[in-house]
């Protein structure tokens, strides 16, 4: 069967969820051929082999952690050209996108950024992707090279299928602008001990409507009841009331989850061009006339200050 590579986005050999999503999109095209790079990269073998890489290649070098993007495309760019796959799977974050989008250029190859669903074609893998504002729902195949795609986070369910994981050592020479932006300093971020906002499976936002920083507490609260990142609306964001990390929009993040619970957020196209591919949208407005309601699958018409606090008690109720 053909091979399909797949770019592991690890931290220290623990695997993040968006590439066990790859490698569950990647079977349905070939045999996943997972490439881990960086400090603990044999350590991924276990559980990519669990999710169904057939081969894990492997390499490590000081370029890796020391220089931004280019080394690791150097790195790719060398295991397409021992492996001659299909397809290139990469998760749609801001460096992975990166990444494909200069393999892409290398290879001669066409991209196509941050699908939500792949199949196998007659012509080659075919990817689904949500276009404007996720109002249209397209289907494309890559017409030239080995199609480069980058898929968003959320948009599979990990599925085990237990396989050979044979770690491979792969040889890797550093081009010249590999070296060209050098990392000086690194602090690592606060952590909140919730779910990265791109990657949870449940997602709980505020708006205007929260009117004010010290009210976010209570969006956190429900929010950490269920096991919820916290994201917020571009007026929350530019009113400083919330980090710019944790906007949900246009131009913010865009997420994926299968639950968003929106939060005095009326719903403007900004911020359903963040969130509008979500499995199950909840929404709390005191406005019965907000946009929002015509995008949501439960609708709650009430003031938020009177409605989250229950549904919090009521989550951690029935947790016991």
């Amino acid at each position: 069967m053909a091979e399909v590579l797949v770019y592991v986005d690890h931290v220290d050999g623990a695997v993040r969820k968006p590439t066990l999503e790859l490698l569950t999109l990647a079977r349905r095209v070939g045999d996943p051929v997972a490439v881990a790079l960086g400090a603990g990269a044999e350590a991924t073998a276990a559980v990519l082999g669990e999710h169904g890489a057939v081969k894990v290649l492997t390499a490590d070098a000081p370029e890796f952690a020391d220089y931004l993007v280019v080394p690791k495309v150097d790195a790719l760019q060398a295991a397409h050209e021992a492996v001659s796959p299909v397809a290139v799977l990469v998760p749609s974050s801001t460096e992975g996108k990166e990444i494909a989008a200069r393999l892409a250029v290398r290879i001669g190859s066409g991209i196509i950024t941050d699908a939500v669903d792949l199949e196998s074609g007659a012509e080659g893998p075919v990817a689904t992707q949500s276009v404007f504002a996720a109002s249209f729902t397209t289907k494309s195949r890559v017409s030239k090279g080995t199609p480069v795609i980058t898929v968003k986070p959320n948009s599979a369910a990990v599925e085990a299928a237990p396989a050979a994981g044979a770690v491979e050592a792969l040889s890797v020479s550093f081009s010249d602008q590999a070296t060209g932006t050098k990392v000086v300093g690194r602090t690592p971020r606060e952590s909140t001990g919730r779910p990265e906002l791109t990657e949870a499976a449940i997602v709980v936002s505020g708006g205007r409507g929260v009117n004010g920083a010290e009210n976010f507490s209570i969006i956190e609260e429900l929010a950490d009841s269920l096991g919820a990142a916290v994201g917020a609306s571009r007026a929350a964001v530019d009113a400083g009331w919330y980090p710019h990390t944790n906007q949900v929009g246009q131009t913010g993040k865009s997420v994926s989850p299968q639950l968003y619970v929106a939060t005095g957020i009326s719903g403007a196209i900004q911020h359903r061009a963040g969130m509008q591919t979500s499995k199950t949208i909840v929404a709390v407005n005191k406005d019965a006339e907000a946009p929002i309601f015509d995008l949501v699958d439960y609708g709650v018409v009430g003031d938020l200050f009177e409605v989250v606090p229950q549904l919090t008690q009521e989550v951690k109720s029935r947790k016991g």
